[in-house]
């Protein structure tokens, strides 16, 4: 016998979905949404390149009549403000027929914040909202972008055992499996930000070279108080990097600069890319990165732990009153 999907696998699901969205739904958040009957799923979407349609928009049209007396799985709040780009997605659908919504995050923009839910009640729609880690952290961007003013910041990082950043000379400290999945993380980002000394040092292209996806290449940030080179933005503090519409940022620059995101509050996820080498010398090196000093931080939890070839990727989100 088949095991029927719950509430919380369909929103699953559906943030899985979302990520298709994620970054060039920018401005607005990447948002998934399944229209479920008997079973079986007659419509699905996610928020198009520019952020129209909504996601609701693209699968609702996808169900048809097949929408009525169905169930809309959605990770965000259907929007309840009309905008020149299309109909607030709250009165697509109350008008579509379904019998039920099942909400996987509030949305917190004072123009929606409940008043979705709301209007689609009113129409006589059951609905439910889960509070859904996956849907959380598929809206993450937007959630820290629309409650603090910034991009979510991922500090990515490749150590050493010995929690080095430098690698002996002529080496990589990571495999090229590491490399890879950089590199498709980096498709995922709005922006990719590294210090001065990076810039100098290494010259960096920060751009996506995986076959398919190379035109996903983000922005590139540059951490520095002078003007920054073309095709740079300059970012002259870390506090800074609220005055775009960027809901992403990947941090890649050294010891410096991930100790200033750190010292700041302002590194939302680690991913650490463990080599198994020591480099060891007087290099700079980042010692409470340690996996066994991160086990005893109060301020983070490890959420994903995975071999990438001869190296490990540790992944871990902030925890406590700054966690989304």
């Amino acid at each position: 016998m088949t095991e029927q999907k719950s509430d919380r696998d369909w929103l699953a699901a559906a943030a899985r979905l979302a990520e298709r969205g994620r970054p060039l739904s920018r401005p607005n958040p990447a948002v998934g949404a399944i229209v479920v009957k008997d079973g079986r799923v007659v419509g699905r979407g996610c928020t198009q390149p520019g952020g129209r349609p909504h996601a609701e928009a693209v699968a609702l049209a996808m169900a048809g009549e097949a929408a009525r007396g169905a169930t809309l799985y959605v990770t965000l709040e259907p929007c309840a403000h009309d905008s020149p780009r299309g109909p607030a997605c709250a009165d697509l659908v109350a008008a579509a027929g379904v019998a039920r919504a099942v909400i996987g995050c509030g949305d917190p923009d004072p123009r929606t914040q409940g008043q979705g839910l709301a209007r689609i009640a009113a129409a006589g729609i059951a609905v439910a909202t889960i509070d859904s880690p996956a849907c959380r952290d598929s809206l993450a961007g937007y959630l820290t972008r629309t409650r603090h003013g910034r991009p979510h910041v991922s500090l990515k990082l490749a150590l050493s055992e010995d929690c080095r950043l430098t690698p002996l000379q002529g080496q990589w400290l990571t495999g090229e499996i590491a490399r890879a999945h950089v590199h498709a993380w980096r498709a995922k980002m709005d922006a990719i930000l590294v210090g001065g000394g990076t810039l100098r040092a290494d010259a960096p292209r920060l751009d996506v070279r995986l076959p398919g996806i190379e035109d996903r290449s983000p922005e590139r940030w540059l951490l520095t108080r002078d003007s920054a080179r073309d095709g740079w933005r300059a970012v002259a503090s870390p506090a800074a990097i609220g005055g775009t519409n960027a809901q992403w940022l990947m941090v890649e620059g050294g010891a410096a600069t991930a100790r200033a995101f750190l010292d700041a509050g302002l590194a939302d996820r680690l991913m650490l890319y463990r080599a198994q080498l020591v480099v060891g010398g007087d290099g700079p090196a980042l010692p409470d990165l340690a996996a066994t000093a991160l086990a005893d931080a109060a301020d983070w939890r490890q959420t994903d732990i995975r071999r990438l070839g001869n190296d490990t990727l540790e992944v871990y989100e902030r925890s406590g009153p700054l966690a989304i």
